[in-house]
């Protein structure tokens, strides 16, 4: 199943240049049901869309195979985060990247271009298969949006699998956390910071309290919690009365979520106490965790094809959330792929042509090897 890497390399450049935002995907599913039609499949766009606010919903294609083979979902997301428009790609030593004003956006165009090389090939060299569905969605960065709104009723495949991980081509992320957001809101009293500060109370301080007795960062292999924004004050000659700290806890346990989030609860109304002043609450539950076990078809099938095409396959978990979260939590058993980009999410990322190469190889192989 040979690649065509300068066909690859080529989409990977043309969709890395077509803008995209979470809730601005327009220009680039447009593009992808143009590419999906001239592959001959069936395409849809549902109404995700409208649900978030957002210009164009997910796109689902599907390519009909034999009925004796499982249905399979590849997938990967058609937004990227700022700053990412106007990318211009530059290729050095084989090696793609940004001109470094930019993110490069290889997530999640690589696996976009993968998927759809790994399909052509599929056609061209007349593999036999069993029935396709690829499903491209919008919003994913800052909140798994599309893949909230997508409808379960509308698959059909039997498990699936993401593009979407700066691991190694040959990781297959069975397992990964629980999400919850905690937004605190402290409460002072705002006083003229030069003429009267003893009639004030401090909010900023009072966050400040509450955050230095927070366990924050690693707090086992498998919970980690964040302080990630914290906003208060309007000037500096007013004792500022609000302050609003934004948190998230993260676990492969659901106990310790639970248990790490009460601590910094805890911390917070201990805080505001101290200070004799009131406190407000948002817990924010954005993803379950899942493990998908290694026995599972859509971990053999993926173990299967990297030893097809030299690869080792390493099965892993993974701190971080994605659409497969939400999938799993939608019973359709998914597993997410590595591509193996680096630096994601800064202006210093970029992929390697032969990483990109591989992860269309595997794609295919996994098409084959059903």
């Amino acid at each position: 199943m040979p690649i065509n890497q300068e066909r690859l390399v080529d989409e990977f450049l043309t969709l890395v240049q077509i803008d995209s935002f979470a809730g601005e995907e327009r220009d680039v599913a447009d593009y992808l049901r143009r590419q999906l039609t001239r592959l001959g499949l069936n395409v849809m766009e549902d109404d995700a869309g409208k649900t978030i606010g957002g210009n164009a919903g997910n796109i689902i294609a599907r390519m009909p195979g034999q009925s004796d083979k499982p249905t399979i979902m590849f997938s990967a997301h058609m937004d990227r985060v700022a700053p990412g428009k106007g990318i211009k790609p530059v290729i050095e030593d084989g090696t793609i990247k940004s001109d470094g004003s930019t993110i490069l956006g290889a997530d999640d165009a690589a696996g976009i271009a993968a998927i759809l090389e790994a399909v052509r090939v599929v056609q061209e060299a007349e593999i036999p298969h069993g029935s396709l569905e690829l499903v491209f969605t919008i919003a994913e960065e800052g909140g798994l949006y599309g893949a909230k709104a997508l409808d379960r009723s509308q698959l059909k495949a039997d498990f699936a699998y993401f593009l979407d991980s700066n691991d190694e081509v040959g990781a297959i992320i069975n397992r990964a956390p629980s999400h919850q957001n905690l937004d605190f809101t402290f409460y002072g009293k705002a006083a003229h910071a030069g003429v009267s500060p003893e009639l004030g109370i401090n909010a900023i301080k009072i966050a400040a309290e509450a955050i230095a007795s927070m366990d924050i960062g690693r707090i086992d292999h498998e919970t980690t919690s964040n302080v990630g924004v914290v906003q208060g004050g309007v000037a500096t000659n007013i004792v500022p009365e609000v302050c609003t700290v934004k948190c998230e806890v993260r676990s492969l346990s659901p106990d310790k979520l639970i248990a790490q989030a009460e601590k910094m609860i805890t911390a917070a109304r201990n805080s505001a106490a101290r200070f004799g002043t009131k406190l407000d609450l948002q817990m924010t539950d954005c993803y379950s965790a899942f493990t998908i076990p290694e026995s599972h078809p859509v971990i053999q099938l993926a173990v299967k094809a990297c030893e097809a095409i030299g690869v080792a396959p390493q099965i892993k978990g993974t701190g971080g959330g994605s659409d497969a979260s939400i999938l799993n939590s939608k019973s359709l058993p998914s597993v997410v792929l590595g591509l193996n980009y680096k630096d994601a999410h800064s202006t210093r990322e970029s992929v390697a042509i032969a990483d990109l190469a591989k992860a269309a190889e595997l794609v295919a192989a996994i098409i084959k090897q059903a």
